[in-house]
């Protein structure tokens, strides 16, 4: 039994987040951490909400709320929506959390102890208008870039460079909208990455299994340009972790909070923290999952996020840890996605483009949304959602190929040979050939989710799906029950097997309607099929089960017009 640690980026507190970035994180993290459990491997999958810096501030402000009332609240909604999705969090923290404020400040000490910190005094945006400071979100603009005239103060999502707000072209206040900006000097914390460069490049260098796309952002953004840059760490904010050493103030910082991008990727090791504090256990449950001194040496650590987020994973969050110079643990794996589009253009939070994940779940369940983005997964390029492609995903591999073996199966056994799984016959030639083939395909699947093959993997369950239908078109058992019953009773018990199979294969992409299998077979037993001869025969001849009411259906002509045109338009 292996253990496995499983982070996904932790998505911004301000607002309900769509399919897009769903997909890109949390989602893939929660089939990989499924399918880890259902091999018996020992699981702590981990994610929070991230509750600082400018979107927080500026959504509280735009909902009219204080911003830790607002914070708490949309927490809740998105844990909701989590749980709506059937995203098995071991834990879902906050960033906010007094677990993350201890940890940052003690992360942010070390790194002064190592002589990694600097003080800088620099000149920022101030809007006179509005009496402050601007730092990252509260200043938009063109980026020097790419041109693109929406950038904001932190990055543009357009090319996605990581930019300062005086790296801006006309730049505006996000608050106000005024031009009436000005220069004016302030101190900040620096983090002194460029001193850890060549331990940064050789920890890159060294991990020769990471996705392509994971690499070369990483090579990236360590040689762009300069080269890897000393990063600010600390803002001219409210809301957020104090500035502090330790437990101690920090000389000329009173009033600063930490950068968000500093104090989030912490909240990782908070989170599982929080999780441990929950538990009512002490610090050494959750050490042994970060601290190499303290059992986490034996631990594979797997990281799940979107392109955008990979700069700060590979170069930032890591060059914490290394200046911090103690033994926290390093990613070993991290999975990055590209980006999901919405039919013909962008999600668009702002504009309310696409389908976001509360609206999902008001029109169809979690599996009918997880089995489409995981079999959509973009992984070696962007991918698009449409709905002519949903809808034929649907009712093609939901309703045609799975939904109709479990109601075939069922519903004839029913009408043949009652609600007990029927004892005659023995298995003959096309059933052994079932079997081998079955098998051969599922050490398939299993090597495409050991990879993190995310849209291969689907394809194979797919096909596994497919090869069960197959089977009962080639056997025909509504036919052979007319003149050998026995030989059908025993077609009926294998296919009545391969019910309880698909369900345990299918989990970790449709978790509800697996359960729904499950559960119309009589059974609770999850044991994964590596001895699939025995797996076949689990089912005692005798038990009961039923006809489950229809595992998917279909998604009409009308229904996808109406959602097209729904979901098009600007959310309110």
């Amino acid at each position: 039994m292996a253990r496995i640690l499983i982070t996904s980026a932790i998505p911004y507190i301000n607002g309900i987040k769509h399919l897009g970035n769903l997909v890109g994180s949390q989602l893939p993290a929660d089939l990989f951490a499924r399918y880890m459990r259902a091999r018996g491997h020992e699981v702590m999958f981990i994610c929070a909400t991230d509750e600082h810096g400018t979107p927080a501030e500026l959504a509280a402000a735009k909902a009219g709320q204080p911003v830790a009332e607002y914070c708490a609240e949309m927490h809740t909604v998105q844990a909701d929506i989590a749980r709506g999705f059937r995203l098995s969090f071991d834990h879902f923290g906050r960033s906010s959390s007094l677990r993350n404020h201890v940890l940052t400040q003690h992360f942010a000490g070390q790194l002064a102890d190592n002589g990694l910190i600097r003080e800088v005094t620099e000149k920022m945006i101030y809007s006179v208008d509005d009496g402050r400071f601007l730092p990252d979100r509260y200043v938009e603009g063109t980026c020097p870039n790419c041109g693109y005239e929406s950038a904001r103060g932190d990055q543009c999502d357009n090319c996605t460079k990581q930019l300062d707000p005086t790296d801006l072209i006309n730049p505006r206040s996000t608050i106000s909208g005024s031009t009436n900006l000005e220069l004016r000097e302030t101190k900040h914390l620096y983090l002194m990455q460029r001193s850890l460069r060549d331990k940064l490049e050789a920890w890159i260098g060294s991990k020769t299994d990471w996705p392509l796309l994971t690499t070369s952002i990483a090579k990236k953004w360590l040689n762009d340009g300069d080269g890897l840059q000393d990063r600010g760490i600390t803002r001219d904010l409210h809301w957020g972790i104090p500035v502090k050493r330790g437990d101690q103030p920090w000389p000329g910082m009173e009033g600063k909070v930490f950068y968000v991008w500093f104090d989030a990727p912490i909240e990782y090791i908070a989170a599982t923290a929080e999780w441990a504090d929950a538990q009512g256990l002490d610090d050494a449950a959750w050490q042994r999952w970060w601290r190499t001194d303290k059992g986490a040496d034996d631990v594979t650590y797997y990281q799940f996020m979107g392109k955008d987020n990979v700069p700060f994973h590979t170069l930032s969050f890591p060059a914490t840890i290394l200046g911090s110079g103690e033994p926290w643990k390093l990613v070993d794996y991290l999975k990055s996605f590209n980006y999901l589009n919405y039919d013909g253009g962008q999600f668009s939070t702002s504009r309310g483009r696409g389908v976001f994940m509360d609206q999902a779940l008001s029109i169809l369940p979690a599996d009918y949304w997880r089995w489409w983005l995981l079999s959509h997964a973009p992984e070696s390029s962007d991918a698009e959602f449409t709905w002519e492609n949903f809808q034929g995903s649907v009712n093609k591999d939901l309703a045609d190929v799975l939904g109709n073996l479990v109601s075939r199966v069922t519903k004839f056994a029913t009408a043949k040979f009652g609600t007990t799984v029927p004892a005659g016959g023995q298995f003959g030639p096309l059933e052994t050939a079932l079997v081998a083939d079955l098998g051969a395909r599922i050490r398939e699947y299993e090597s495409l989710m050991q990879a993190m093959e995310v849209r291969k993997a689907a394809a194979e369950l797919r096909a596994i799906w497919v090869i069960g239908n197959e089977y009962l078109q080639a056997a025909a058992p509504w036919t052979v029950v007319k003149t050998d019953p026995e030989q059908a009773q025993a077609m009926i018990r294998l296919s009545l097997n391969l019910i309880r199979v698909y369900a345990i294969l299918s989990q970790p992409f449709i978790p509800d309607a697996s359960a729904t299998m499950m559960a119309a077979i009589g059974s609770d037993d999850w044991t994964w099929p590596d001895d699939l001869p025995a797996a076949m025969r689990s089912l005692e001849p005798g038990q009961p089960f039923t006809v489950p009411e229809n595992l998917f259906r279909k998604i009409t002509d009308e229904e996808r017009t109406d959602w097209q045109a729904r979901f098009a338009g600007v959310r309110t």
